[in-house]
């Protein structure tokens, strides 16, 4: 299993990241995505612009405070935690992803992978 990790501190207040974050109708600040598709009220399916599809089920959702979901594609499987702190004005953000690839030629490719989607 691998993991990503990143923090960051955004000049808004945690309801403004919030929205930003969970909306899966405006997802323009998803640069990698091509479209989102909600499936259900707990389900939802992100395109990439090749049309790579990955599945997520979300597991827990506190309004401005934490959001998860389990993924998984024809390449792995994980799951995402979501931290939201307010501090004033500002919001933290902590972001941790973990995945497993499901091929091992995969394997050595996942870290890197869930990193560069963190960044993004």
């Amino acid at each position: 299993m691998a993991v990503s990790n990143v923090k960051a501190v955004f000049q808004h207040n945690v309801q403004k990241v919030w929205d930003i974050v969970t909306s899966l109708e405006k997802s323009q600040w998803r640069s990698d995505l091509s479209k989102i598709e909600v499936v259900s009220e707990k389900q939802f399916v992100e395109y990439d612009k090749n049309g790579y599809a990955t599945t997520f089920t979300i597991t827990a959702a506190e309004p401005c405070k934490r959001w998860e979901f389990d993924m998984e594609n024809s390449n792995m499987k994980g799951h995402w935690t979501g931290i939201f702190t307010a501090k004033g004005e500002e919001t933290e953000i902590d972001f941790t992803e973990d995945g497993t690839a499901k091929h091992m030629i995969m394997k050595p490719f996942v870290k890197g992978f869930l990193k560069k989607q963190q960044e993004l």
